[in-house]
């Protein structure tokens, strides 16, 4: 049986795209190691990347752009980036494993498992592969506003984060319908407490996935 694990990166960012890979790995080469990439280093997070995508039957990154977090929410927007990812496998699955409580609309079966990226190695893997991806992402935004620090706390709302909202303003690639920066364009105080974005009602995406952005392995069994 072909099991693919996915996962997403980015949904409490105050910036930039949601991120999410999917992966099916070799049995007969199996990545040691593996464990939720929070609780990797940023090098060792790196090297498994490179090796599970080197050992992988099958992996794909996708992601659901800052329009679609804005339309959608950030948490329907996060399953849409998780279904463009299993769906842009060029290994098609005959389950997955999806880290947290929600699931994706998808056409294969599939189970919600929650801190399944502590748990399960193929979520493991796709978590250490979209963290890359998305850590790699926000260097490159860090290139373009540099005053805000992205390449160091990837959008999340740090004390520093916070104070570079409050002295430049959002930028292009800020979530505008996150609430503390939703409120500095209103003409607010951001208040250290004011961590959520917009409610967000929980139900299986349906949208269709016109434009995703996905890179595909192109070997296949």
């Amino acid at each position: 049986m072909r099991v693919a694990g996915a996962d997403e990166v980015g949904l409490g960012s105050a910036a930039y795209e949601v991120y999410s890979a999917a992966v099916i790995l070799d049995p007969d080469r199996p990545v040691r190691g593996l464990a939720d990439s929070k609780k990797l280093t940023p090098k060792r997070r790196r090297e498994l990347s490179e090796e599970i995508k080197e050992k992988a039957l099958a992996w794909c990154i996708a992601t659901a752009s800052l329009e679609e977090i804005e339309t959608l929410n950030v948490r329907r927007a996060a399953l849409l980036a998780m279904r463009r990812a299993v769906e842009g496998l060029c290994v098609t699955p005959d389950l997955v494993f999806v880290d947290g409580n929600l699931l994706p609309d998808l056409a294969v079966p599939a189970h919600a498992v929650v801190r399944g990226d502590d748990a399960i190695d193929c979520i493991s893997a796709a978590s250490i592969v979209a963290k890359v991806a998305r850590d790699e992402a926000m260097i490159e935004c860090h290139r373009q506003f540099p005053q805000y620090g992205f390449d160091s706390h990837k959008g999340y709302l740090t004390a520093t984060h916070r104070a570079a909202l409050r002295e430049h303003g959002p930028c292009p690639l800020h979530r505008k319908t996150y609430a503390p920066v939703r409120e500095l364009l209103a003409g607010c105080n951001v208040e250290e407490g004011s961590t959520e974005g917009e409610s967000v009602e929980v139900t299986n995406i349906v949208k269709a996935d016109e434009g995703a952005q996905v890179k595909l392995k192109e070997e296949s069994l």
